[in-house]
């Protein structure tokens, strides 16, 4: 497995390597002993999750308030155009975004630190299943989240959405989470 960090600290690819003969293939796709080497940490406490979305759906821009969450994304199934953003205040890369193809080709991941906001737009036509290894339970009064298409964020979807959820839709701007 290949870890790479990318232009925003904390912010980790991780690109497993693919064993492949005539029955399909084998990768292992998270290595806790190496991540742990890349100070990634999931802790006892750490949750798995999955979600499956028709094509066209754009799920994000979200995140956690209070400690954050850490998470290590990848997609299972299908592809998605994955954004995360830094909201760390005092970053020095507050504001600016990583964008990238996630898909069950590659299947590289994300590992997105605390203090990151974070979406992804189904790609094709075929839905999509990202699954998501979170390092804390799931609290929903800390949920935050900043419009998708926030014009002081300009993030580069690929396409205009063709669904959103209610909750998507009426996310705040940029402006009012950075106070």
């Amino acid at each position: 497995m290949e870890i790479t960090e990318t232009e925003l600290a904390g912010l980790f690819v991780l690109r497993p390597t693919a064993h492949r003969d005539p029955r399909g293939l084998f990768t292992r796709t998270f290595d806790a002993a190496l991540a742990r080497a890349h100070g990634m940490e999931l802790g006892p406490d750490c949750q798995d999750s999955q979600s499956r979305s028709a094509p066209g759906v754009l799920r994000g821009m979200h995140g956690r308030g209070g400690a954050g969450e850490a998470k290590l994304v990848r997609c299972a199934s299908g592809a998605v155009w994955d954004i995360v953003v830094d909201a760390r205040p005092g970053s020095p890369t507050l504001g600016r975004h990583h964008a990238m193809r996630l898909d069950d080709t590659d299947f590289a991941a994300l590992w997105i630190p605390p203090g990151f906001l974070h979406g992804f737009q189904v790609i094709g036509e075929r839905a999509a299943d990202v699954c998501y290894r979170i390092d804390r339970p799931h609290d929903p009064a800390e949920d935050i989240a900043v419009a998708w298409d926030d014009p002081d964020l300009a993030l580069p979807w690929r396409e205009q959405p063709r669904l959103i959820s209610e909750r998507d839709a009426a996310a705040g701007p940029w402006a009012s989470l950075r106070g």
